[in-house]
């Protein structure tokens, strides 16, 4: 497949502007393409970037078969995803950290990635539900089906703008004929070659052409490809509502259930899938730090509001309820069904039936209606027998039970309430009074509902708080230049590994870092390249690094690292490592380049030293003599083999 010219795609890529991975990604991505790789080497390199490897473990969870144990390692999480998907996760997610902003002004830049991390997290779930894609592989694909879009946007920043103003103010224009119009190809098309550029399998990107002209699929219905177009219309019709204003996520359930009746997903697999999808999109965008907003569950959002009714002189059920009730009836008196059902259906509620009280009781639990009319006297589990069995159930207790009795004396009423009923009737049934009695029991239901959201309320916001306090305890410790931690986490951190190696005969070593030059940088350029070189020098440091070590600046240009079983001689082996890493870097910022370099003080805990200060002191000591010899080196007081 050839979904634009390969000439212009080749000088798309020629221009260097299309969006690719970059750091840490991209050496992940080019030590995937080494077919003798082995995990282990993969796995070393994806913990020298601790935050992708937080999120490697998260989608190996997602694709992870129900009820197997959970992912904590990067090894399990590498062999379970496999090395394709790790390489496309790596892309991904270099691509939302590398292009959350840009030039194109009408390009909503945070929508798409929260509209992308939608997509992702509902083909993961689609494709587990479906069986049509691997799971690890379709998270991937939800992510990036899109992004042509972004490309366009990047490669064509004023011209786009444009086009997706012109689409916005004029009704009735496709964006797909706009873009064709203008650039001879479509964001779809876009997207299919990039994908098809990185590797992604043909079978898996052929849909990406046609998710959005689902008449005009020229695949066969039933097969794969079909299968595979329609989950992505899907996601991204979940995505688009998920993201709609509240006002308008209503009318856009039935589109839902179409496209999914196409693929045999049912409303209640619909449902399972929706209630996965927000909830996993709050985790991840918390993750990734991408916008994500609490929404209401799917049996919320599909709920069928009907107006207030009136009271009729023929005796009709009158509903008070603004909304419409799931109602069982059980009696084993056809002629009573017969005279209940329609009462209740003309009033707008949702109403079913069963025969006999074990007929009821799994219907019951099949069904969770949230009001029951039960005959006390049937042949099969009466309505006694019926209501205690239903209060033992978790369903069963939130559900209202009226019992139908022919008997008006004081200790079978009695009974009936205590076996958990919570009103009763005398027959012969009265239409009115039966009016009125189900008008108070949708008034408790309610009640009961909104008792529940306000449960939900307090929970949400209880979640929300720890979140925040959550936020603010990593803020008050990170350094909001560099984002690596900060001082205040740096000696909280030292007093820990220096009482775990008292405790446990352990290494520490300790590398206190300094920028050579940093003040006549800052004096000759600016602090606006002053801090560039920091950032970039961050980079730097943790590409250098061991997936054990934690780096904290500490100070205006300085950075102290914490090596945790660590001996001299290896520590010495890590700071030369990342000594020639930043002076490997040429540090860029606009059209300024230029050539920085480190110098680094090493230590390792020996007998000799009472506490934390005396160790970093050795080592600070040690950037002086790197000073000394000129800057760029690496220097420590200490001799190898007897630290």
């Amino acid at each position: 497949m050839s979904p634009i010219d390969l000439t212009i795609f080749e000088q798309l890529k020629a221009g260097g502007r299309l969006p690719s991975p970059k750091g840490s990604a991209l050496r992940i991505i080019r030590l995937t393409q080494h077919e003798d790789v082995s995990l282990s080497e993969l796995a070393h390199a994806v913990k020298t970037d601790p935050v992708f490897s937080g999120r490697l473990i998260k989608a190996a969870n997602g694709a992870n078969r129900i009820g197997a144990r959970a992912i904590v390692s990067i090894l399990d999480a590498i062999t379970v995803l496999g090395v394709p998907s790790v390489r496309t996760l790596a892309l991904g997610f270099s691509l939302i950290s590398s292009y959350r902003r840009g030039n194109c002004s009408n390009f909503d830049y945070p929508r798409f990635w929260s509209h992308s991390l939608v997509s992702a997290i509902a083909m993961q779930a689609l494709t587990t539900t479906t069986h049509a894609a691997p799971p690890e592989d379709a998270f991937s694909i939800g992510l990036l089906f899109r992004i042509g879009e972004l490309a366009l946007a990047t490669i064509f920043p004023d011209k786009y703008s444009d086009i997706l103003g012109r689409f916005d103010n004029e009704p009735g224009v496709r964006l797909l004929d706009l873009e064709q119009t203008n650039f001879m190809m479509t964001h779809n098309a876009l997207s299919a070659s990039m994908m098809i550029d990185w590797g992604f399998p043909k079978s898996s990107v052929e849909p990406v052409s046609f998710y959005e002209a689902l008449e005009d699929i020229p695949f066969d219905q039933g097969s794969r490809q079909f299968v595979l177009t329609h989950l992505l219309a899907l996601s991204d019709r979940l995505a688009d509502i998920c993201l709609a204003p509240p006002e308008q996520q209503r009318a856009m359930m039935p589109n839902l259930f179409l496209l999914g009746s196409r693929v045999a997903l049912d409303a209640d697999k619909l449902a399972v899938i929706y209630d996965k999808v927000t909830k996993e999109w709050l985790e991840w965008g918390e993750l990734l730090k991408i916008s994500a907003s609490q929404l209401p569950t799917f049996k919320e959002l599909t709920q069928i509001q009907t107006s207030p009714t009136l009271e009729l002189d023929d005796g009709s059920i009158l509903g008070e309820a603004k909304q419409r009730f799931r109602i069982l009836i059980v009696d084993d008196e056809a002629n009573t069904r017969d005279l209940l059902h329609p009462l209740l259906v003309k009033d707008g509620h949702e109403v079913f039936e069963a025969g006999n009280g074990q007929q009821g009781f799994e219907m019951a639990l099949e069904l969770q209606p949230q009001i029951m009319l039960v005959d006390w006297q049937m042949a099969e589990m009466d309505g006694i027998e019926l209501t205690k069995s239903l209060r033992e159930t978790k369903i069963g207790r939130a559900i209202y039970i009226l019992i139908f009795t022919s008997s008006d004396e004081d200790d079978k009423l009695v009974e009936a309430l205590e076996s958990g009923a919570d009103d009763f009737m005398s027959k012969p049934l009265k239409p009115r009074l039966l009016a009125a009695r189900v008008r108070a029991a949708q008034r408790i239901v309610m009640l009961q509902q909104e008792v529940e959201r306000d449960r939900e309320e307090i929970r949400r916001f209880a979640a929300e708080l720890a979140v925040t306090n959550r936020r603010l305890q990593e803020a008050a410790l990170t350094d909001s230049l560099t984002g690596f931690p900060n001082r205040r986490y740096a000696m909280d951190r030292m007093q820990q590994e220096w009482a775990a190696g008292a405790r446990n005969k352990r290494q520490l070593a300790v590398m206190v870092i300094d920028v050579d030059e940093f003040k006549s940088i800052n004096d000759t350029f600016g602090h606006d390249v002053g801090d560039t070189v920091l950032k970039q020098v961050a980079v730097a440091l943790k590409g250098g690094l061991r997936g054990q070590d934690v780096v904290c600046r500490t100070g205006g240009d300085e950075f102290l690292v914490i090596s945790p079983d660590t001996s001299l001689e290896a520590a010495l082996a890590c700071a030369e490592r990342v000594r020639h890493a930043v002076h490997e870097t040429p540090f860029v910022e606009g059209q300024l380049k230029l050539q920085g370099s480190i110098s680094i003080g090493v230590a390792v805990r020996d007998v000799a030293m009472k506490d934390i200060d005396a160790l970093i002191k050795c080592a600070d000591r040690g950037v002086y003599i790197a000073k000394q010899h000129g800057r760029n080196y690496v220097a420590t007081l200490q001799t190898v083999g007897k630290a």
